[in-house]
């Protein structure tokens, strides 16, 4: 975690030293014009915008490291295993259709959308009956608990 507050520390001093180079090549260009109208705007403002937001995942990180009273990631530690940085997904079920049914469902209400607008009542209903099959369906049949 500190080696990415570091890395997000030194962009935006990079866009920091980039943002003040291309302003005065911008100036330095154009010699003839008055600074103001010298400065190319969109490319500096893009450049400060770069500064403030990579600035910003950087003071985020480094509070979040600060939260964590400085413990240190599995993914910093030598001694971690792969498993150790796994999250808890949940419970799937391989066997279950629901998923199947609710993505018809949108498709058949993108269709109705894009051509014929009567899908749409019929997409919603079918839309209902999958996502209660999918939230029901250990409370019923075989898999009941």
């Amino acid at each position: 975690m500190r080696s990415n507050i570091g890395i997000w520390w030194l962009l935006s001093g990079f866009f920091a030293l980039m943002a003040i180079v291309y302003t005065v090549w911008n100036i330095v260009a154009n010699p003839t014009v008055p600074w103001p109208q010298a400065i190319e705007w969109a490319g500096s403002t893009a450049l400060a915008f770069g500064i403030f937001m990579s600035a910003m995942v950087a003071f985020y990180i480094q509070l979040v490291h600060k939260g964590q009273h400085g413990t240190a990631l599995p993914e910093d530690r030598d001694d971690a295993d792969i498993d150790d940085g796994d999250a808890e997904l949940g419970e799937f079920s391989p066997w279950s259709w629901w998923p199947l049914v609710l993505a018809g469902s949108a498709a058949i209400a993108i269709v109705g959308l894009a051509t014929a607008h009567f899908l749409l009542p019929l997409a919603l209903g079918l839309f209902v009956v999958a996502i209660v099959g999918w939230v029901y369906e250990y409370y019923r049949g075989y898999f009941a608990r």
